[in-house]
C-alpha cells in the first residue's frame, strides 16, 4: 500500500519492540515519518527519558524502515502533521504492558 505512515513515540531504551513496530509501520506504505517525543513533552505526561531527546532521535533516525524523523512536543501538533506531510494512515501503537509487538 502506497502512501505515507506517521507515528509518534518517546523510543527510550530502545529495544525489538520499538524495531517491530518501525518495521510493521513501513510495511503499511512507502515512506515512515517518526515523531519523537521531547524530554520536555514527556515530562508533562509524567515520563522522565533516561536517554536525552537528541540521542532519542539519531537511535531512530538510524533505523533503515524510518525515512524522516520529526519532533513531536504536543498532543495538539497531530492534526497539523498529517496535514503538514499528506499522511496516509497514522499509526498508533502501545508498547507494553501486556501489548504485544510482533
Amino acid at each position: 500500500m502506497p502512501g505515507v505512515v506517521l507515528t509518534y513515540g518517546t523510543f527510550d531504551l530502545f529495544h525489538v519492540g520499538h524495531l517491530n513496530l518501525l518495521k510493521r509501520a513501513k510495511k503499511l506504505g512507502d515512506y515512515l515519518i517518526v515523531g519523537v517525543s521531547t524530554d520536555e513533552f514527556n515530562a508533562g505526561k509524567g515520563k522522565k527519558t533516561i536517554i536525552n531527546f537528541k540521542d532519542r532521535m539519531e537511535i531512530v533516525q538510524s533505523i533503515r524502515y524510518v525515512d524522516k524523523v520529526i519532533e513531536e512536543s504536543s498532543w495538539d501538533q497531530k492534526i497539523a502533521d498529517v496535514q503538514k506531510f499528506n499522511v496516509d494512515t497514522l499509526l498508533w501503537a502501545t508498547i507494553g504492558k501486556g501489548n504485544s509487538t510482533s
